[in-house]
């Protein structure tokens, strides 16, 4: 995964508020509050999903279909994957929330 850029377009949403913002012990500033109408939290709450429907409602990240192939009179199976009409998952709920990829944020053990 790499990052999304949206620094250099000017829409980080994890950016100081304007002068006179709130701020923690020793100048830093919450993190966890949104300040102002683009200010944003940084935590993440749902994901596009990466797993697919196929005709029959089953879910999967991958579907084949077994198919006979005949060779110097033996009969073979193989596996040819499915493309169409393949539904995409949609838009997935987290059980936990994550931190957004573009949050600064340093971890270490202590």
């Amino acid at each position: 995964m790499g990052a999304s850029g949206s620094k250099s377009r000017g829409l980080w949403p994890f950016a100081p508020a304007a002068a006179g913002g709130a701020e923690g012990p020793g100048g830093q500033q919450a993190l966890a509050r949104a300040r102002g109408p683009r200010a944003a939290t940084p935590f993440v709450f749902t994901r596009r999903g990466s797993m697919y429907y196929d005709e029959d409602g089953d879910l999967a990240h991958e579907f084949y279909e077994e198919t006979i192939v005949t060779k110097n009179g033996r009969k073979r199976a193989k596996l040819k994957r499915i493309h169409k009409n393949l539904i995409p998952q949609g838009i997935v709920k987290l059980e936990h929330p994550r931190i957004h990829v573009d949050f600064p944020v340093i971890i270490c053990e202590v």
